[in-house]
């Protein structure tokens, strides 16, 4: 009769979630992005080298999500997408010159802060959280959503050495792939400052109220300028660079037989003929560690704080990010290496320090955090509540997701299988198997064997693609200009 009761009482906590913490006071969140960071963290172990003990730490009190995926591989429509809850091919934003407040499909959608602050919450925020587009009225980074912006000064205060990775031969779109030591400490940057920042609001009572706090953390996003300390932790003699096989797209092809891509990218060949890849590949994993310690004075605050045991925290990357592999550099692309991210969970007391290998979505952040906090879910959402899961890490939960990059170009992986097609260009297709294949390297789409499951993947593309909606029309100098001051709080009136 006993054991009768204790497995009616673990099987009620594990699958009414939101009743968890409904019944007592509402739990508070704690919402931190951090630009363009891959797996080269310790939890995720996408590269041993990299040294990130706090990131460590936090992951002996949460569950690492060990197979996350972002909705789009750029900034502005992976952010969008998981903050309105919306999947890109049913809105139109594809591209970061796509702001979610003038298309259609977004507009009017309560996003996610708002979700919340509309529903009793106090919502704050510091760093980059929404992508930042240029308008008549200034710069739109997304502070309507929130109660309560706050812009620390930050500073690089100028700097010791720099270095960038430019050829004559081969020009490149987008940050120039600089990198270099500030002659600022740690505590002065800018990064730090939010932190900091968001760790002082520990401090407060908001009125009673629970809070939603969101935190951006901006590197490693180029340029790789962080103070030296962080390069010092990587020796040049003892740093090994990602793998490349520059054969790697030869047997991706178009249904007319030729090659869907032409090798290397300008960027990979700037970096390559001006013998950068060792240079930015230690200042990507300096800007990571630089990043670890920036969230280890945060972690640390709430540790002490009030709100250790009635807070959940979800840390997450918008995307990856390439380092030579697959002949490239930056974000984009519908490879494992773009759209796998970073991704832990701590719900205080629920299977602290464990990993799942189920698969997750980050637009299902949204429905999940809702189920979490107990308010009504948002029927607008297409993403799924994952709460089932973090009561249950180990369970099966591998419902192949979506992963989009532009008009009609996805990719599908159930954690195993990743299957691409290039619907937007010329029809090229991909099939990897991640037990045997794990770089991707040997694409099965042609392979007799794999016909079946090609075609199982291929059949939950979807159905219709929203045009892409209107790209902004106002360039970067004219939005500078009526923009607000930094160090400024703004936000919801």
């Amino acid at each position: 009769m006993l054991k009768l009761l204790l497995s009616s009482i673990i099987c009620l906590s594990l699958t009414c979630s939101s009743s968890l913490f409904s019944s007592e006071k509402s739990m508070n969140v704690l919402f931190i992005a951090i630009d363009d960071l891959n797996d080269w963290i310790g939890p995720m172990g996408g590269n041993p080298q990299v040294k990130t003990p706090h990131l460590d730490r936090f992951a002996e009190k949460s569950i690492v999500m060990n197979k996350a995926y972002c909705a789009a591989t750029v900034c502005g429509p992976s952010r969008s997408s998981l903050l309105t809850g919306k999947a890109c091919h049913n809105t139109g934003v594809y591209g970061n010159e796509n702001n979610l407040k003038n298309a259609p499909k977004t507009k009017d959608l309560e996003t996610l802060p708002e979700y919340f602050g509309n529903r009793g919450y106090f919502t704050l925020s510091v760093g980059k959280i929404f992508h930042k587009h240029m308008t008549e009225k200034g710069l739109d980074e997304g502070q309507w959503a929130f109660h309560e912006v706050a812009k620390p000064k930050g500073t690089v205060n100028g700097m010791l050495w720099e270095k960038q990775a430019v050829h004559p031969d081969y020009k490149y779109g987008g940050s120039p792939m600089k990198w270099g030591a500030t002659k600022a400490s740690l505590e002065k940057t800018k990064d730090y400052l939010n932190a900091k920042w968001a760790a002082d609001q520990f401090e407060r009572d908001f009125d009673d109220k629970p809070f939603f706090m969101a935190l951006g953390i901006s590197r490693p996003h180029l340029p790789f300028f962080v103070p030296q300390k962080y390069f010092d932790m990587y020796p040049e003699d003892k740093v090994k660079i990602a793998p490349c096989k520059m054969d790697d797209h030869d047997d991706i092809l178009n249904p007319d037989g030729k090659p869907a891509f032409k090798g290397p990218d300008a960027t990979w060949l700037a970096v390559d003929k001006t013998d950068s890849h060792l240079g930015l590949n230690r200042a990507y994993m300096a800007s990571v560690s630089y990043a670890d310690d920036c969230l280890g004075m945060l972690f640390d605050a709430l540790e002490k704080s009030k709100y250790a045991d009635n807070t959940i925290v979800m840390l997450w990357g918008d995307h990856g990010w390439y380092l030579g592999e697959k002949l490239r550099y930056r974000k984009t692309g519908l490879w494992e290496e773009a759209a796998r991210v970073p991704f832990m969970v701590r719900v205080p007391g629920v299977n602290e320090g464990t990993k799942s290998d189920g698969v997750i979505n980050l637009l299902d952040m949204y429905p999940t955090l809702v189920e979490l906090c107990g308010l009504p879910a948002n029927p607008k959402n297409d993403g799924r509540s994952f709460a089932k899961l973090i009561h249950k890490p180990q369970m099966k939960w591998n419902e192949p997701t979506l992963t989009t990059m532009g008009y009609k170009n996805h990719s599908l992986t159930d954690g195993r299988y990743r299957f691409i097609n290039y619907g937007g260009g010329k029809g090229a297709e991909e099939f990897y198997d991640h037990d045997s294949d794990p770089l991707e390297y040997n694409n099965l789409v042609r392979n007799p064997e794999y016909k079946d499951l090609v075609a199982r993947f291929k059949a939950l593309l979807p159905k219709s693609n929203e045009k892409m909606t209107a790209k902004n029309s106002i360039g970067k100098k004219s939005g500078k200009k009526t923009g607000k001051k930094s160090g400024k709080k703004s936000g919801k009136k």
